[in-house]
């Protein structure tokens, strides 16, 4: 069997992880979820964050590098909650366009950025999990994480017009889109099972799916 390699990206509360490993024990894959390593940074990141955007960022985006070359290295198949791009494609854009990344230390983090995108070999798919605000609000309170109850819908608001600009451009590999508005993947097995048809419809080269409980693209 062809060894394959997928990431999910998608914005906070959208279901990434969920669907990581509900996917994972379906096609029998090995899930790999987003690293929780502690940032040495984070602390006088929060403190001061024009200072120290570039150091924090830079961490977060050598850890997702070293882990996206150990999964290619990896002789099976993964998935993998979160990608790499999303780090500078989303996050690091989201502190430049609120003014927490200087000009100078933003163009050598992009700099550094594209040339290792340049050389690592991508996915051979990236599902795009997306919802619109309310949605994710929801599902946000319903995880129950305390840190996240008091989240700023405006931040979602950014980042999903961040990820949808970064989409709308991506042509590394071939992208999933999937509209999870609809879509209960944990209480309505039919819609896990939707899913994996739509992931195995674009590995094979196949183009749209929809159907009537949520949207793919």
């Amino acid at each position: 069997m062809t060894k394959r390699f997928i990431a999910i990206a998608g914005n906070v509360g959208v279901g990434k992880s969920t669907l990581t490993q509900r996917l994972a024990e379906r096609l029998g894959w090995e899930p790999f979820f987003e690293a929780v390593d502690d940032n040495p940074y984070l602390a006088d990141f929060y403190q001061d964050m024009r200072t120290w955007a570039f150091h924090s960022q830079i961490f977060f985006l050598s850890r997702r590098l070293r882990h996206h070359h150990d999964l290619l290295r990896r002789p099976h198949s993964v998935i993998q909650d979160r990608s790499v791009y999303e780090d500078a494609e989303i996050f690091a854009h989201n502190l430049y366009d609120q003014g927490a990344f200087d000009e100078r230390n933003y163009q050598s983090y992009r700099e550094l950025y594209e040339i290792l995108c340049a050389l690592l070999p991508p996915p051979d798919l990236v599902i795009y999990l997306r919802a619109e605000v309310p949605t994710l609000l929801d599902r946000i309170r319903m995880r129950g994480r305390a840190y996240e109850q008091a989240i700023d819908p405006d931040y979602l608001h950014r980042l999903n017009r961040l990820y949808d600009a970064w989409i709308a451009h991506f042509s590394l590999c071939p992208v999933l889109t999937v509209q999870a508005d609809d879509l209960d993947f944990v209480q309505h097995a039919a819609h896990l099972q939707r899913i994996e048809a739509a992931v195995a419809d674009r590995l094979a080269g196949k183009a749209i799916l929809r159907l009537d409980n949520g949207s793919f693209s």
